[in-house]
């Protein structure tokens, strides 16, 4: 039961809250913002907001907008060497969570020599100490799904050696966090759906993970209650400002797991898909998943009385049963309209999962070592087979 707390960003949660930025202490007079390749951000007034906000707090700012859905190593060290070009002395995350989890690898890149994954502690990486302080960040969220705005990870992917990594510290914890439901309202609903599941996947993972405590409980069922009770709702209207609320607020209290407890190797076995399929959003890819890989767990009987309590959180009051938890997962995946999701559409083949196996077990396999029901290789590929359509 015992955990250890250090949460120390300051998060400004609620519409409206973008608004308060100017208002705030920031950490630097030069802010590089960082956004990704798409359009929205420009066209939905969310980039002349901010700009706006931090020159009433008398701050100038860059424009770094390259990032890809799922981040690369050669874009980060392109965006640090922009940030070192422009003298900037911190970083403004503007988006989804590939947008913050760029902008706290480019916050190291930017102070510090050398290749990111000098300083990646797994797989290919070198594993060597971060020496300088990563610049200050600050992370406006655009969406609900991965909690990095309020969490001292990052995860990027290097294409050259198939690896979607991690580097958690806790100088990459936020300074200040906004998390707008206001912003999310343009968010369309497929990926409504994909980031909102990658939210309730941290706490549903968190919540049977084998180092769950007492602090990773409170916060892994309520957010489970407020992502698995509202999705839907978010997702069939976007502008349900209600719906939107409940599945930020989750999704702020998930990150806050990340914090206090673990995941699972669920988020590895991910990974592995889309380090090899770039085109293939994190949160559709738990989808396909979920359903198997939890399934396994359950039919292990390690904490049946964890998988009924989510099935209670997510709506089923008078279960008695953890499959009931299943029936409750494939109830909010098809008002999602996200249960029929293929790995095919996204070019995966059954051929591919011996590697993906490796590689989730390789670069990833730390998570595994939080599992109650600990996976195979062989284990692991019967997941990727039972998902597969």
């Amino acid at each position: 039961m015992s955990f250890t707390m250090y949460v120390p960003t300051k998060i400004l949660f609620g519409a409206g809250m973008l608004n308060e930025l100017h208002k705030q202490k920031l950490p630097g007079k030069k802010a590089l913002i960082v956004i990704s390749n798409g359009k929205s951000t420009r066209s939905n007034g969310y980039l002349t907001r901010t700009e706006e906000q931090l020159r009433l707090a008398g701050v100038k700012s860059d424009v770094f907008d390259k990032i890809q859905p799922n981040p690369l190593k050669a874009t980060v060290m392109e965006g640090a060497a922009f940030a070192k070009k422009n003298n900037c002395d911190f970083v403004v995350a503007l988006g989804g969570g590939s947008c913050i989890d760029s902008a706290k690898a480019i916050a190291i890149m930017a102070v510090n020599d050398g290749d990111l994954w000098d300083y990646v502690a797994s797989g290919t990486g070198k594993k060597k100490p971060i020496i300088n302080e990563p610049l200050p960040i600050i992370a406006i969220s655009t969406t609900a799904g991965t909690g990095s705005e309020a969490d001292a990870g990052c995860v990027v992917t290097n294409p050259d050696t198939n690896e979607k990594v991690g580097i958690k510290t806790p100088a990459l914890f936020p300074k200040i966090c906004i998390e707008d439901p206001e912003l999310m309202k343009s968010v369309s609903a497929a990926f409504t759906a994909y980031q909102g599941f990658d939210a309730l996947s941290h706490s549903l993972e968190g919540y049977v993970s084998k180092f769950a405590n007492l602090m990773s409980d409170m916060y892994a069922i309520t957010a489970i209650e407020n992502v698995g009770r509202y999705l839907s709702r978010a997702v069939k209207d976007g502008s349900d400002m209600k719906a939107r609320e409940h599945v930020a607020f989750g999704n702020i209290l998930s990150g806050t797991v990340m914090c206090v407890g673990t995941t699972s190797s669920q988020h590895s076995l991910e990974h592995a898909l889309s380090a090899y399929h770039e085109n293939l959003p994190h949160g559709a890819g738990l989808i396909m998943l979920s359903r198997a890989y939890f399934t396994n767990i359950i039919e292990h009987h390690v904490c049946d009385d964890r998988f009924i309590r989510m099935a209670k959180a997510m709506g089923m009051e008078n279960t008695k049963a953890p499959m009931d938890f299943i029936t409750m997962l494939e109830r909010l995946l098809q008002e999602c309209g996200a249960a029929d999701l293929k790995m095919s559409d996204y070019g995966i083949t059954p051929d591919e999962f011996p590697k993906m196996a490796e590689n989730a077990m390789g670069p990833m396999g730390g998570l595994f070592a939080c599992d109650r029901v600990q996976l195979a290789k062989e284990d692991c590929i019967a997941i990727y087979k039972k998902s597969y359509k």
